[in-house]
């Protein structure tokens, strides 16, 4: 693998990767699954990683839905449906991709590195769910499994946050326009880097600061300073 790919990636030596992803994967496979679609048209290569990130894509889905079926008994499905789609979409699995370096490995045509391709969003969720797809067919579902639940666990945890699940937004919407208190308005601020942002939300109604709320994404803050700015409002109206 290390004398494979030494044009197309930063670090052509995959071994550190191997090893901060959890799995053994088949050589073969794990070349094709870095193998961005602009590297294999500039090398005239037959295949890319598409084909594997359309596998993994589904093998991610599956590990998903099964885990927060279980961790999550008493969550409705449509509530489900919103806590697997914060985990499998493209900014968590690009920072997924970041947390293990996997930006250095992947083999990317001359125009695509120069253009920033190792550290876009789109690339990196894309290339972690081919190489998703490689685990699986080198090694099957259960082994696929415990490697991705080890990277996927701690965004299930701040997914499954309390704040995160239950709908504080509407109830709140209900209320101030029953009460005739004004238009709602959230302003979001966020601190920290790319990978481990934090942001505060500030409520305002009718123009006015009524709350604030923290969570470690804009939703999750937003939702916060609605339940606090709830049980605010709700006594102010029956005062």
């Amino acid at each position: 693998m290390a004398k494979a790919t030494p044009s197309g990636a930063a670090n052509p030596d995959a071994a550190a990767l191997v090893q901060a992803w959890g799995a053994t994967i088949d050589p073969e496979l794990l070349i094709l699954a870095l193998t961005h679609r602009s590297f294999a048209n500039e090398a005239g290569l037959p295949g890319n990683n598409e084909r594997l990130e359309f596998l993994g894509d589904s093998v991610l889905s599956i590990i998903t839905t099964d885990e927060l079926y279980h961790r999550f008994p008493d969550v409705p499905e449509s509530d489900l449906a919103r806590l697997r789609s914060s985990v499998v979409s493209q900014k968590p699995l690009a920072e997924l991709a970041r947390s293990i370096g996997l930006g250095e490995f992947i083999l990317l045509g001359v125009g695509e590195n120069k253009t920033g391709g190792r550290d876009k969003a789109s690339i990196l969720s894309d290339t972690v769910e081919a190489l998703i797809g490689a685990t699986y067919l080198s090694n099957g579902l259960e082994p696929t499994r415990k490697a991705l639940l080890q990277h996927l666990t701690p965004l299930i945890d701040k997914a499954g946050e309390p704040e995160a699940v239950a709908d504080w937004k509407t109830p709140l919407a209900r209320l101030v326009r029953d009460g005739n208190l004004g238009d709602i308005d959230f302003v979001v601020t966020g601190s920290g880097p790319d990978h481990d942002r934090y942001y505060t939300a500030d409520l305002l109604v009718d123009g006015r600061s009524v709350a604030q709320g923290q969570g470690r994404s804009k939703k999750i803050a937003e939702n916060v300073a609605a339940h606090a700015g709830l049980e605010i409002l709700t006594k102010d109206v029956h005062a």
